[in-house]
């Protein structure tokens, strides 16, 4: 099977595996849409998310739409996300790995469906122009100062290599042909931005608003400098990616994405742009950014326009960073560093990438902490708690996470905060800094930045652990489901399983005890009395 030409594809993929939910009725993009989704994220478990496509969108002035808005397609969990790559989830991770060994790189084509409608010149600037046609959603209302670009894939170019770069990062709209652009100096865009400003040259840019799967899975990746995103994306879909010329700027897009904004970012003009409900579970602070001013947009004439929903995690940018961060790590510490008792690196959606679980099988101790201290170093903006756990722990369980912690680790030996040498800041972390105006604290005012590392494998072998026999649990199941009683959700551990420190004589005593003869075992017992 080839890979989804298109969003339409995929969103038609959604439908026909129960996983989409569309709504018909109106709602109100500024103050109905993104609650309406936020609620599967606060009331369901992951198993029951589903996308989200609207279908007659309005807003608060009294405009009527009529391009659709999806939300979660990509994110919604991580069965949706895997849909997305055509895969089941566990093969989420080695996917990622063969996209990141081995890219397909892109091709070019003479022109595609993103080429339908074109609008330039001075018009743009006029209300009900430009960005005015696109249904853009309020992330966080009653909080957020305006929409925001939630979901853009901004392309730039490294003006010395030629590099390409494709990255989310979030827009504030300002009039209906400039946008915000949050520039992070350590993100790749942000160096982009840095090198174009020492030439004293603004940076031409375009933003792609929704196209195939596993370009915006790209896009939000942590990839590293130079990587064509495109290129990964043909690797996740084992195929090129199509790519047609820009009309105003020297910058390629996907032939069938749905809207591209071309334009040029300013490097001599900042403005404030700000606060916006953020992946931390905050509102970002305001800061003096950048502005993106448009030029040019393309777009397919049955365009959809796609959003992440993000803020609070778990959400859909929970779900999307995860999956190629995981991978990302895993082929660190695993492939590159050789350390093959990791068999799984796992990202707890409740803190998005700051908190980050490592299970090993029989590792040596050592081992432990060199993966743990590489995946803190990985990267200045993620892994602020990295656990390493074993394998019968599930690194995705929250309640796991907290068990071994308690019964696994003694804080004076398996916990260490790690000072980490290079910058790693984010402006979007609270605690961080406190919320000021126009910039973050420099970091050598702070206390850090640091890890938390916590080793909660095991040192030595433990006795088992303490719920009924996988045999008997299993007996006791069926007992459940013939009395009606309602539907289990097994989680782990359901069972109790032997982790090496239990005797034959122990194996024996339980035998008994289950076949009705532990007066057997007491009356051994009594023989081996003290007294005294």
């Amino acid at each position: 099977m080839s890979y989804y030409p298109d969003l339409h594809a995929f969103i038609d993929a959604l439908d026909r595996a129960g996983k989409l939910v569309r709504v018909t009725a109106p709602v109100n993009k500024d103050t109905e849409l993104m609650p309406l989704v936020r609620w599967q994220y606060r009331g369901l478990p992951e198993s029951e998310r589903r996308a989200f496509l609207f279908e007659n969108v309005t807003d608060s002035r009294g405009n009527r739409y009529d391009m659709p808005v999806g939300v979660a397609l990509l994110g919604a969990s991580r069965e949706v996300y895997a849909l997305g790559l055509q895969c089941a989830p566990d093969e989420i991770t080695e996917r990622w790995i063969r996209a990141l060994d081995a890219p397909v790189a892109p091709i070019m084509v003479a022109t595609g469906p993103v080429k339908d409608i074109i609008e330039k010149g001075p018009s743009l600037a006029e209300p009900g122009n430009g960005l005015d046609h696109i249904p853009l959603a309020i992330s966080t209302p009653g909080w957020d100062p305006a929409p925001f670009l939630a979901s853009p894939y901004w392309v730039t170019k490294d003006p010395d290599t030629g590099a390409r770069n494709v990255g989310t990062y979030r827009g504030m709209i300002k009039s209906p042909n400039r946008v915000g652009v949050l520039c992070v100096p350590t993100q790749h865009i942000g160096i982009h931005y840095r090198k174009y400003r020492e030439r004293g040259q603004p940076m031409q840019a375009a933003v792609v608003l929704g196209a195939q799967p596993v370009i915006g899975m790209a896009s939000v990746a942590k990839l590293d400098y130079g990587v064509d995103e495109y290129g990964v994306a043909g690797g996740l879909a084992g195929e090129p990616i199509r790519l047609v010329k820009c009309e105003t700027v020297d910058l390629e897009v996907p032939a069938t994405a749905e809207i591209v904004l071309e334009g040029v970012i300013r490097t001599d003009y900042r403005e404030p742009e700000a606060p916006f409900g953020e992946f931390t579970g905050h509102l970002g602070r305001r800061t003096l950014s950048p502005i993106f001013e448009i030029t040019c947009i393309t777009r397919r004439r049955d365009a959809v326009y796609q959003t992440f929903i993000s803020q609070l995690p778990p959400s859909e940018s929970s779900v999307m960073r995860s999956a190629s961060f995981e991978a990302y790590m895993y082929r660190l510490v695993n492939r590159q560093m050789g350390i093959k008792s990791v068999i799984e690196v796992a990202i707890n959606q409740v803190c998005e990438h700051d908190y980050i679980g490592v299970r090993f099988k029989a590792p040596v101790q050592d081992d432990v902490w060199r993966a743990l201290q590489a995946i803190a170093d990985m990267d200045p903006t993620v892994a602020k708690v990295v656990i390493g756990v074993d394998d019968d722990i599930d690194p995705r369980d929250s309640d796991q996470i907290i068990w071994v912690q308690g019964f696994r680790v003694q804080p004076h030996r398996d916990i260490r905060v790690t000072m980490i040498g290079r910058r790693k800041e984010s402006i979007l972390d609270p605690s961080i800094a406190p919320p000021i105006t126009d910039a973050a604290i420099p970091l050598s005012e702070m206390d850090g930045p640091s890890a938390l590392l916590i080793n909660a494998t095991r040192k030595w072998d433990y006795t088992p652990v303490s719920l009924p026999r996988r045999d008997f649990m299993e007996h006791a199941r069926k007992m459940w489901e013939n009395l009606g009683l309602p539907a289990l959700h097994p989680r782990q551990p359901w069972y109790g399983y032997n982790l090496g420190a239990w005797e034959d004589e122990n194996e024996q005593e339980a035998r008994l005890a289950v076949e009705g003869r532990y007066y057997e075992t007491g009356a051994k017992l009594r023989a081996r009395g003290v007294i005294g």
